[in-house]
């Protein structure tokens, strides 16, 4: 099939095909084998549901050898749950509380990064087969065998059958973002020093590929240990010193001094060895240590010889700056000084992602909590901060576990006929939120009648001639799985009704009424989805990206006082421990994270309907950025030794700092609206910030970085308020 050129198949059928291939063979297999080769019929089912579960049902992204080896790796759970299923199954309370916490439990688990969220469902299977009655101890040992041949069979094809390409890693992303940082670093050190047109456009090529959505879902940093939290890190750190580079001011006049020349060329040497050592290459200690060096001789030029004027001035009432640097040239230098801090930690990040907890280079504790934390305590990390109800993860689970344990207590209650249906039904069919699960149940219900009319007359026809039914599943699974992804929830539903029937006809004496139960079953199933969808979070994501944005912007504007308080006061203001990490804002961020990623996915909620908004056509990228942006300039602006603005700087510094929280909090009303919010028009564009402009006699360096990092997050508020792209910025190098 892989063979067949992409003109005479539609790449949609090839791909589902190919998986088709690889899960027909495994299932088939392992049926087979033990039903008719060994006469083993429970070891034959949950062999086929194995293999069914984790190669169909599941979505575990990913080459054919990742995904073999995610499956090798989950075979102790597997064996935990079929074990877990079987005890728990002796009464059907405890096989509903059972249900209720493995339910939950296994879609949580999907705060672990995209392969444990894409198994999940395939995993609660090997719960739901062996939880329903005959409650039967004496057969685990065939249960387990079935379940591990089935999934070694599937590990097997996995690896063997229609072998795919490997894509590129996220480090080899990281790599080229790198080595194009480095040569725009060069070229800004030496004449004419400035970029190309098609320099400008390469950086913001190199940025975007390493956004999330741009990278496969296999191949993205999104786990909770060092490792993956640093490549993330790495990734916005990049990101940012690649849109620094870009928006770097002309050097006003005459070129740019020693200085300034030396930290550029020192930000080129220490890009490329990042590169380096992104390929396993060695930590990149002496260009770090030596842009550290030049960064800190252009900082104490900018505002070494203001440090004893600026105590005199303080004294005097007067203001005090670095002789002889025009404002044009302070700004660059601000400007400059942002670029060697994206760079270092660019590759403090990078060696982190290599290294691991034994990195070489320093690792700051606020910036790099996590660098020393091993992997318990960032997985506990990971589960506190989603263990809220404001968490997409959390209502997911609580979702999906809350529809599975009331099917499974009707299935009990009722002694409903073959009500694994029902529990496999709820599984598939409940959606994020309710206007996507009524839709797909009505087009699932249409398709399960289909079947079932299908169903029905098959078994009428054939009765009990099992030698047929076994002739026509490889078949009839292959073309189900290839075909079902592709048409959708209806067509999958149809074809997998005639398919369970005819695995359940070699079972067990089969008649028609087997289609009457398939259908009874999924229409229960689908009607707990549909009363659990509208109870938990109908619109899904919608509403809660809203609400995290909206907090998130609460919180920078925050920030953005204190940190402006702290500049004007010359030292930080009482705060809590956490701080310079500003524990709420991050958490903020990830919650916003995580919402805007299920947002992605997610139709437009009650046929488009959305809840009154002042914002309708929000830019939530832009909001993320806000965020990162709030966090990485705050800290860095507040590193020791902070110097004194002086007092007119200091009342620019907070006057501006006011109007940027006032911003803020206004956006985050309209993205969010409370039931008395104001609906009359609020210009949430500010016509014009009079205070960036405004250059005091004598500012030192300190004030331009800051006005240099209000004027981004302004940048960041327009693009929320307009809702249009606009140009990409960078992000800044916060990690989660």
């Amino acid at each position: 099939m892989s063979a067949v050129r992409a003109g005479r198949i539609p790449a949609a059928y090839a791909d589902s095909g190919r998986r088709a291939v690889r899960v027909t063979l495994a299932a088939a297999a392992g049926f087979y084998l033990f039903r008719y080769g060994l006469d083993r019929p429970v070891a034959a089912t949950y062999a086929l549901f194995a293999a069914v579960g984790l190669g169909g049902l599941s979505r575990i992204p990913g080459t054919g050898r990742q995904r073999a080896a995610m499956v090798v790796r989950l075979l102790p759970v597997c064996w935990l749950l079929v074990a877990v299923g079987t005890w728990l199954s002796v009464r059907t309370w405890s096989a509903v509380v059972g249900m209720l916490v493995v339910g939950f439990v296994l879609a949580f688990s999907a705060v672990g990064g995209p392969r444990p969220a894409g198994a999940a469902s395939g995993l609660q299977l090997l719960y739901i087969l062996p939880s329903f009655p005959p409650y039967d101890p004496g057969s685990l040992g065939d249960r387990l065998l079935g379940t591990t041949t089935g999934l070694a069979l599937l590990a097997a094809a996995e690896v063997l059958i229609f072998p795919e390409p490997t894509p590129p890693p996220y480090r080899e992303r990281a790599v080229h973002a790198a080595r194009t940082a480095a040569h725009c670093a060069a070229l800004l050190a030496a004449p004419p020093y400035a970029l190309t047109d098609g320099d400008i456009r390469a950086t913001r090529e190199s940025g975007r590929a390493l956004r999330s959505l741009t990278v496969p879902e296999a191949e993205r940093p999104a786990g909770p240990g060092v490792r993956d939290r640093a490549l993330t890190h790495t990734g916005l750190a990049t990101r940012t010193l690649l849109s620094r580079l870009g928006e770097l001011p002309a050097a006003p006049g005459d070129p740019p001094g020693a200085a300034v020349t030396a930290v550029l060329h020192a930000v080129a040497r220490l890009a490329t060895a990042t590169a380096a050592r992104l390929t396993a290459g060695p930590p990149p200690m002496a260009p770090y240590e030596e842009l550290s060096a030049a960064r800190a001789h252009l900082s104490a030029l900018s505002v070494g010889p203001a440090a004893g004027v600026a105590a005199a001035s303080v004294r005097t009432g007067g203001d005090a700056s670095p002789p002889g640097f025009p404002p044009a040239v302070l700004r660059r230098h601000a400007a400059v000084l942002e670029i060697a801090d994206a760079a270092l930690t660019m590759a403090t990040a990078a060696d982190l992602g290599v290294g691991g907890r034994r990195a070489a280079l320093p690792a700051p504790a606020g910036r790099f909590w996590y660098a020393r934390e091993r992997a318990p305590g960032l997985w506990w990390h990971r589960l506190r901060g989603h263990a809220e109800r404001r968490s997409v993860f959390f209502q997911n689970a609580v979702r999906i576990a809350m529809a599975l344990t009331a099917a499974r207590l009707v299935a009990g209650v009722d002694t409903l006929p073959h009500g694994f249906w029902a529990m496999l039904a709820t599984l598939t069919l409940t959606r994020t939120t309710m206007d996507e699960t009524w839709t797909t149940i009505r087009v699932a219900l249409a398709g399960t009648l289909a079947g079932a009319l299908v169903t029905a007359g098959t078994l009428t026809l054939v009765g009990t001639d099992t030698v047929i039914y076994a002739a026509v599943v490889p078949l009839w699974m292959l073309f189900a799985f290839t075909v079902g992804p592709v048409k959708g929830v209806g067509w999958a539903q149809g074809l997998f009704t005639v398919l369970v029937a005819l695995v359940f006809a070699q079972l067990a004496p089969p008649t028609w009424r087997l289609a009457e139960v398939r259908m009874l079953d999924v229409l229960i199933g689908s009607a707990i989805g549909a009363v659990f969808g509208l109870l938990a979070w109908p619109r899904g994501a919608h509403d809660e990206l809203r609400r995290a944005a909206a907090e998130l912007l609460h919180r920078a504007a925050e920030i953005v006082v204190a940190t402006g308080a702290s500049l004007a006061e010359g030292g930080p203001v009482a705060a809590p421990s956490a701080v310079p990490g500003h524990r709420s804002l991050r958490h903020a961020v990830i919650l916003a994270e995580s919402a805007y990623a299920q947002f992605q996915s997610e139709p437009a909620p009650f046929g488009g309907r959305a809840r009154r908004m002042a914002l309708p056509g929000a830019d939530w990228q832009a909001t993320l950025m806000a965020g990162h942006h709030t966090l990485w300039g705050a800290d860095r602006l507040l590193e020791p030794p902070l110097t004194a603005l002086g007092p007119v700087a200091a009342e620019s510094v907070g006057g501006m700092g006011d109007r940027v929280a006032g911003r803020m909090l206004l956006v985050s009303a309209a993205l969010d609206p409370g039931s008395d919010t104001p609906t009359a028009p609020v210009p949430l564009l500010d016509p014009a910030v009079d205070g960036f402009a405004l250059e005091p006699p004598g500012a030192p360096r300190l004030y331009y970085a800051t006005v240099s990092w209000l004027d981004s997050l302004m940048k960041d508020l327009a693009r929320i308020a307009r809702g249009g792209p606009g140009p990409e910025p960078g992000e800044a190098a916060t990690a989660r």
